[in-house]
């Protein structure tokens, strides 16, 4: 028997009562190489697989900012914990040095990384935060930013310049109390960082750093790495070699009476703490007696304790 046309059997069904039939799913238009919507639902793929582009950094919401390297973020902090310049005592020459540098580096001239090493207490971490707050008051045009890095945090700086490497700003990088142990090997990652990687240091970037060791190593880890090495030079250059891609190296020292009771004055004129001179002296002197020790630290900690024995607030 000879089949119906189609046109006839569409008619049949319809006649019948069927449910009509879906169109099926058109095949996939191939181009001239068999390529085609197969390529376009593969890209489609790759692109919902690619990580969502970083967002771009607003370095105008703050004058300084910490690295978090786990986040891959830098947090930016609304109240900078700083002393003023002016009451920073007994320090002169290597804050002049120090002011000098910021400021050529605030004016797009050539300086240097600095290494202030020295006695504990005595104002490091506070002269780079004053500097930087002095500076950047002065040349508003540099936007200046200051930048916190962990010690524990040195290996991932290259991902850290590679977020400030093409920003307009200019940026102080502050590593406070930074020293290696004799299994720590992130040393290395600073050390490219300074000056031997390839890219280099970006020209906007600059390096700060306080330790209380000049070369940032334990005096018993460079004797070690002497008595164990077939080559004892060469063993202990490779260590010491990090402090030499310093180009200024600020020393501080223990400070003397003179210069003990100055900062405490400093402290007691600016907040207006009423006590007078003979009793400030003999108490001055025999809080810094009881922690053996004269430093700035020491002299703040002393007019912490005096103005809360005299019911007076000390303002930010």
């Amino acid at each position: 028997m000879a089949k119906s046309p189609p046109r006839t059997r569409k008619k049949a069904a319809k006649k019948a009562g069927l449910p009509k039939i879906a169109n099926p799913r058109p095949e996939p238009r191939l181009g001239a190489d068999g390529s085609g919507d197969l390529l376009a639902r593969i890209a489609g793929a790759l692109e919902r697989l690619a990580p969502a582009p970083k967002p771009v950094l607003d370095f105008s919401v703050a004058e300084a900012f910490v690295w978090h390297p786990e986040h891959h973020e830098l947090t930016p902090v609304r109240r900078v914990n700083r002393v003023e310049m002016e009451l920073l005592k007994g320090i002169e020459r290597v804050r002049d040095l120090l002011v000098e540098n910021t400021e050529r580096f605030a004016r797009g001239l050539p300086a240097n990384n600095a290494l202030l090493w020295g006695a504990r207490g005595m104002g490091k971490s506070s002269l780079v935060k004053a500097a930087h707050a002095s500076i950047g008051a002065a040349y508003p045009q540099a936007g200046l930013k200051l930048i916190e890095i962990h010690r524990e945090d040195i290996e991932s700086l290259p991902e850290l310049m590679a977020l400030m490497r093409n920003a307009r700003e200019r940026f102080i990088v502050f590593c406070d109390d930074l020293s290696f142990d004799a299994d720590d090997t992130s040393y290395k990652s600073l050390k490219t960082m300074l000056e031997g990687g390839i890219e280099g240091r970006p020209e906007n970037v600059i390096f700060y750093a306080t330790s209380n060791r000049r070369h940032l190593l334990a005096r018993d880890m460079v004797e070690n790495e002497r008595a164990t090495a077939i080559n004892p030079g060469e063993a202990v250059e490779e260590k010491v070699s990090l402090s030499d891609r310093f180009g200024l190296w600020l020393g501080f020292h223990r400070c003397s009476q003179d210069e003990y009771l100055a900062m405490v004055e400093g402290y007691i004129e600016r907040h207006s703490i009423p006590i007078g001179a003979d009793e400030l002296r003999r108490e001055a002197l025999e809080w810094a007696t009881t922690r053996g020790a004269r430093s700035g630290r020491v002299a703040w900690q002393y007019v912490q304790d005096l103005a809360g024995r005299l019911g007076v607030k000390i303002a930010g």
